[in-house]
């Protein structure tokens, strides 16, 4: 199964620069606080956990579980967004790619690719793993 069309690319902050250079690379990054050490998704320049501004960037495996998905048969671009559990911990929202809607499961395994956008950083999705 093929997506119809390209994403609309994303707003590139400086504060998200690391992540969106990543992406570019084929590398998905998460941010983890030096403070508490809670790892977490969302670009920000401070921990929300903690609200310390002593955070890095990490890479992330790219491997995870569905958390939880729904099937959208007429979205412009991605039929099953999804919420991904990744294996350090953070839930990030992406979608489900290249897959057929009846072999998508809850807890179902996957691991990231990226989905090129009309003129910006590629956007991280998932696809089944084996």
């Amino acid at each position: 199964m093929t997506e119809p069309k390209l994403a609309v690319s994303p707003l590139v902050t400086e504060d998200a620069r690391p992540y969106w250079d990543a992406a570019a690379a084929g590398k998905l990054l998460i941010q983890n606080c030096n403070s508490c050490s809670e790892p977490y998704v969302h670009p920000r320049p401070f921990c929300p956990f903690c609200m310390s501004d002593d955070v890095s960037w990490i890479e992330a495996s790219g491997r995870g579980t569905i958390y939880t998905y729904t099937v959208t048969a007429r979205a412009p671009v991605f039929t099953i967004p999804a919420m991904i559990a990744l294996e350090e911990g953070p839930v990030m929202m992406s979608a489900i790619v290249g897959a057929d809607p009846t072999d998508v499961a809850i807890g179902g395994r996957v691991a990231v690719g990226f989905a090129p956008t009309i003129d910006g950083p590629p956007l991280p999705v998932f696809t089944l793993a084996a």
